[in-house]
């Protein structure tokens, strides 16, 4: 099955498959991802330069250090599931809702760009694609903390960020996430990220979480948040069932959005 076409795609879905599957070969790749050999040969040695994978003779396995995925490669990835998560979150809010944070990540990115049905809105974010998806949008209050800018997120993290963040109050936090599991909560790469992300959703008097099926079952290094400290999580209807009961068995409300 084609799974992607341009190189952005198709350099997500090969990490996913290898991470997934641990190994591929290059005709493996290419016959998936509906590319030619010679752009996959490319791909590999983009990702290996990288050390996202390791090139093998013929193809490629996943690196032996899980690492982090660049905004540039998640992007482009289950983004008709990220939209349709995005458009149900949104759903989900008030018709009277006057503010709310997002934090960093292409889900929340996506809810960015559905904002649109709020004539009036504050938005608090310390990500920087989200500030600039905003920044002249008619009618959006745009609240944009400080910070050290971490470029694998494109997030600004640390102390001023957190200075910043503990002293607003805003109706719903939307955070986007690396991993959501019942043993780990909810988790990202970074511990820095996660104390920062964890003084955004201090700030809010709701937390929804968006985070499509891929990261359902992960667990990150550092955690954000515990399962209960949140509202509900808005992933796709391609989540793996066992995985949306298992929250569910820990008490979290779980929305699967239509992806069409």
């Amino acid at each position: 099955m084609v799974i992607a076409v341009r190189q952005p795609e198709r350099l997500g879905a090969i990490l996913e498959l290898l991470d997934r599957e641990h190994a591929a070969s290059v005709a493996e790749l290419a016959g998936r991802l509906g590319a030619s050999a010679a752009s996959v040969r490319r791909d590999l040695a983009l990702l290996d330069a990288q050390q996202l994978i390791t090139r093998t003779h013929g193809g490629a396995t996943r690196s032996a250090v899980f690492r982090e995925l660049p905004m540039s490669f998640r992007a482009g990835h289950h983004q008709g599931a990220k939209r349709a998560i995005a458009a149900f979150v949104v759903g989900l809010l008030p018709a009277a809702v006057e503010s709310i944070a997002l934090n960093g990540g292409s889900t929340t990115a996506e809810v960015a760009r559905a904002l649109g049905r709020f004539p009036r809105l504050r938005v608090v974010t310390n990500a920087l694609p989200v500030a600039a998806e905003l920044v002249a949008r008619p009618g959006i209050d745009l609240v944009v903390c400080g910070g050290n800018a971490r470029m694998p997120s494109q997030e600004l993290v640390g102390p001023i960020a957190e200075a910043a963040l503990s002293r607003i109050n805003v109706q719903f936090a939307i955070m986007g996430v690396d991993g959501v599991s019942r043993a780990g909560g909810l988790t990202t790469h970074h511990e820095i990220e996660a104390q920062t992300n964890r003084a955004m959703a201090d700030a809010a008097e709701t937390v929804y979480v968006v985070a499509d099926s891929s990261k359902l079952g992960r667990r990150g290094f550092a955690q954000i948040l515990a399962l209960d400290a949140i509202a509900g999580i808005v992933t796709d209807d391609g989540a793996d069932p066992s995985q949306v009961r298992d929250l569910e068995a820990a008490g979290v409300e779980v929305h699967q959005a239509p992806s069409g």
